[in-house]
């Protein structure tokens, strides 16, 4: 590869040996990610202007989208250092200042002394964190949703992550410029950055999260973190100042900054739960980027990435030997796209169950029918709850991508994932059990649905790989 080397999301391209990059030193982390049962989805890494390494793990594609959780707290930070910058606010401006008609009856005088910079440093004084996960089951004004939060330490003292203060901040960006959070940096940031098809939530105050909603692809991710290598500098172009940067990406106490994660020899992150992460490595203008699926998120993938990163910048192979590791990374990288196989599977008991409408005992869930239709090579699970009927179409042969709204926010850290793009597919394991796999191609998360006929009924056992809450489903069963 060289630098004239453009792809669709105009960043240029280099072997990693053109760039400082020892590839042998990538591959082995992925060994290690492999060893260690981390699913990496997508990774791309940076440095020196290029792009040195990227792949994605079938069936997920540099062109899909990615929910990018907490990581959007990042995107946040850039919005509030513009806005310092063009003088909207200050640091040190209260909390309350900006919402005089939604006052609380009672405003004691830790809540009074809170300020723009305390929900920066996650310093608000609350003594939870209030998720994403929460947000979004709440249908009322998160704005005053916030105020009602008890403010249990003195504010700047005590750190609490909590996603209800950087909803906040884009409140207060709001409330000054008549804009949305993604409006206001639609211009500043996502424009010059080339950045285009990103989506942000919207709550029900007409303000986006701030710290969570924010879907792009893992391509965008990483321009956030190279923005932030590069010092605020894009192709020329200065986007944010140098000396915020250096404020925002510095520890405050315990390893956080404005929004960004620290560490302390110097790289920082912008992370989200579940494995989405950009790693900045200022000194030697690198940037990694990946999205993958990590139940303990930083806990599992930060220490792999560490043993590995920034001894790849700092170990560089002779020129044969960097031309052999930089092909073996490159074949390894493009190897994991290729689509997985099935083993194809049939069992009697389909045409016994096909078409039939399974009613479903009462449940939790509100589930009241299931039905499995068979043909072509197919498997399609409808499911039908109080909001209506939903359905997934399972290959048995191959893998099927289609569209769904099959619920299960509860499941999927409260995203209900409307029209969702899903690759799933179909396997009986032994006669009278069948095993369906959902993935979620723009998002973390993968369902298996497992379906054990007796009889004239099914009992049905849903699960997730990964979430903030529970990982099943109570039974769904229908005795016939």
């Amino acid at each position: 590869m060289t630098d004239a080397q453009v792809r669709p999301d105009g960043l240029r391209r280099a072997a990693p040996r053109e760039a400082g990059v020892n590839a042998a030193v990538v591959d082995a982390f992925l060994d290690d990610a492999a060893a260690a049962g981390l699913d990496i989805h997508g990774l791309m890494l940076h440095r020196a202007g290029r792009v040195v390494a990227e792949g994605w793990w079938w069936p997920y594609r540099a062109d899909r989208p990615r929910i990018m959780h907490s990581a959007t707290k990042s995107v946040l930070a850039c919005a509030i250092g513009m806005a310092l910058e063009e003088g909207l606010f200050r640091l040190r401006d209260t909390v309350i200042s900006f919402f005089p008609e939604r006052r609380p009856q009672v405003v004691d005088a830790r809540l009074a002394a809170m300020t723009v910079e305390d929900l920066l440093t996650m310093r608000a004084g609350h003594a939870a964190e209030t998720s994403g996960s929460i947000w979004r089951g709440i249908r009322t004004s998160w704005t005053d949703e916030f105020f009602n939060i008890p403010v249990v330490y003195q504010p700047g003292t005590t750190y609490v992550y909590t996603s209800a203060a950087s909803y906040m901040l884009s409140a207060i960006l709001t409330k000054v410029t008549g804009q949305t959070l993604h409006e206001y940096l639609k211009p500043r940031f996502f424009e010059p950055l080339g950045i285009i098809g990103e989506q942000w939530d919207l709550g029900p105050d007409n303000v986006n999260p701030g710290g969570n909603g924010l879907t792009m692809t893992t391509a965008d991710l990483l321009k956030l973190g190279v923005l932030h290598a590069q010092n605020g500098v894009w192709e020329g172009r200065r986007i944010l100042s140098e000396a915020w940067i250096a404020e925002a990406t510095r520890s405050h106490g315990d390893n956080y900054g404005y929004q960004w994660t620290t560490t302390p020899d110097g790289p920082y992150l912008a992370i989200g739960i579940f494995m989405q992460f950009v790693m900045v490595f200022p000194r030697h203008q690198a940037a990694l980027a990946i999205v993958g699926a990590a139940q303990e998120g930083s806990l599992e993938f930060l220490p792999v990435v560490q043993r590995h990163f920034p001894r790849a910048f700092d170990e560089p192979l002779p020129e044969v030997d960097g031309q052999k590791a930089d092909a073996q990374l490159r074949g390894r990288l493009v190897a994991v796209g290729e689509t997985l196989t099935l083993k194809a599977s049939a069992s009697k008991t389909a045409a016994r169950v096909s078409g039939r409408t399974l009613r479903i005992e009462p449940n939790s869930l509100g589930v009241t029918a299931v039905r499995f239709v068979f043909e072509h090579d197919r498997c399609v699970f409808h499911l039908v709850d109080a909001s209506g009927e939903h359905r997934i179409v399972c290959g048995l042969r191959e893998w099927i991508e289609s569209r769904t709204s099959m619920p299960g926010a509860d499941l999927h850290h409260g995203y209900a994932l409307d029209s969702a793009v899903v690759v799933a597919s179909a396997n009986w394991i032994d006669a009278q059990t069948l095993r369906l796999s959902w993935i979620f191609a723009e998002t973390a998360f993968r369902d298996t649905v497992v379906c054990r006929f007796a009889g004239d009924g099914v009992a049905i056992e849903r699960s997730v790989n990964v979430n903030s809450a529970a990982r099943s489903w109570p039974s769904l069963v229908c005795t016939g």
